[in-house]
């Protein structure tokens, strides 16, 4: 038989079919990627159109599913409106940006992914897209609050690292940085999934453990403020003792040094945790909370408390505190905690209040002012976000294997 020419439509998908594989693979080489940021290549431009583009498809899904992908409780407080407004900002600003970066040619393909995300997006309904009525009992995905936490964390904690640094030379994008925004992700996605667990056995032991009435109404009976003081107060110790046995019982050890991995503190580093000691501290903290009888105004007002400052204390972030270093804990304190010098193993377990490892004799004496080296003495931690996962129950299967042996 003669040999047959491609026609135009094989041509076409030949020619496609590379073309998208280059694209992923610059995508890939950008999100790999760590150090600093050079200004005048577009890659700024191109992180940020990239990052906007992706989040507001993933705000479309929420608008298009919002019984599945978004969380009850910030449901009933959203203005729509808002909503509707922040995802358009979001659409022009990828839109705008890769577009400037494709007609100059400044990391063409990844702009091209960008701007991608735009058009799905815009063709998905976009900022108009309508909203009815749903179900508000049914299993979710926190899209919702991983687009609003990640976007407010980014912008406020950038800014504070830029301005107040402790290691002034740390850049944005610190190596791990991909992993930890992995842990980000999914803890904010699978936050239904934690609440429901949690929510589980507090009110198993609000059932078994008959509290003392005559205590819960003296404090729900004190004013505002100081309740909300004691309630800190009483979550820390609750804190403080949980995050002592995970550094003292060995194989909650194993569970907790996953957190303790990170080589490089800022931010995002907070995020890296197991889930399971994400579920068993919330369950040794909100515990107690609850059965004490705390009113709900001052229970959500911790909350928002412990989720800025378990941020906030993992920052690059340096600010001169005075005479607080000893009351409060502060992102000094707290690097001190993931500091792998020997004069920090073991010391300042406090989440809000820094007294509390004073008078326990763990806080940490040193006339250094800041660490010098981070990360675990004496483990190898693997890096990815199943296999730190999976890396507790791993040894213990190997262990005991060599054990049968």
């Amino acid at each position: 038989m003669p040999n047959q020419d491609p026609s135009p439509s094989q041509n076409a998908s030949a020619a496609l079919l590379p073309r998208v594989g280059e694209i992923v693979d610059d995508a890939t080489d950008l999100l790999s990627a760590d150090g600093e940021l050079t200004p005048g290549q577009g890659t700024i431009t191109t992180a940020l159109a990239l990052c906007l583009g992706f989040l507001s498809f993933l705000g479309v899904l929420a608008f298009l599913f919002p019984e599945y992908l978004t969380t009850p409780e910030l449901r009933r407080a959203y203005n729509v409106d808002w909503c509707r407004a922040l995802l358009f900002s979001g659409l022009l600003v990828s839109g705008m940006l890769s577009l400037f970066n494709i007609v100059f040619n400044r990391r063409r393909n990844v702009n091209v992914l960008a701007f991608a995300f735009v058009l799905v997006t815009i063709a998905l309904g976009g900022a108009k897209v309508p909203v009815g009525d749903f179900p508000d009992h049914t299993p979710y995905l926190g899209f919702d609050w991983l687009i609003l936490d990640l976007l407010g964390s980014t912008t406020v904690f950038v800014i504070l690292e830029k301005l107040f640094p402790l290691y002034r030379n740390q850049p944005i994008f610190r190596k791990e940085w991909q992993t930890d925004l992995i842990h980000f992700g999914v803890n904010h996605l699978l936050v239904g999934l934690m609440l429901l667990i949690v929510n589980f056995f507090v009110h198993r032991a609000q059932l078994i453990v008959v509290g003392e009435e005559g205590l819960q109404q003296f404090i729900s009976s004190i004013h505002f403020l100081p309740q909300l003081l004691l309630c800190l107060l009483v979550a820390d110790l609750a804190e403080y003792a949980v995050h002592r046995a995970y550094h003292e019982v060995p194989w909650l050890w194993k569970v907790h040094s996953v957190h303790h991995s990170v080589n490089t503190l800022d931010w995002l580093a907070g995020s890296r945790l197991h889930m399971l000691e994400i579920i068993v501290t919330r369950i040794a903290v909100l515990t107690p909370l609850f059965l004490l009888g705390f009113d709900k105004s001052v229970v959500d007002m911790y909350i928002v408390i412990v989720g800025f400052q378990a941020v906030f204390n993992h920052a690059n972030v340096h600010i001169p505190w005075g005479p607080l270093k000893y009351l409060i804990v502060t992102p000094d304190f707290h690097h001190w905690h993931h500091s792998s010098e020997q004069v920090a193993i073991d010391k300042n377990y406090a989440a809000h209040f820094a007294f509390i490892d004073y008078l326990f004799g763990t806080a940490v004496k040193t006339d250094q002012q800041f660490p010098a080296t981070y990360g675990v003495v004496g483990s190898k931690i693997p890096e990815g976000y199943l296999s730190q996962q999976a890396y507790p129950f791993r040894k213990r299967r190997k262990k005991a294997a060599e054990t049968a042996n």
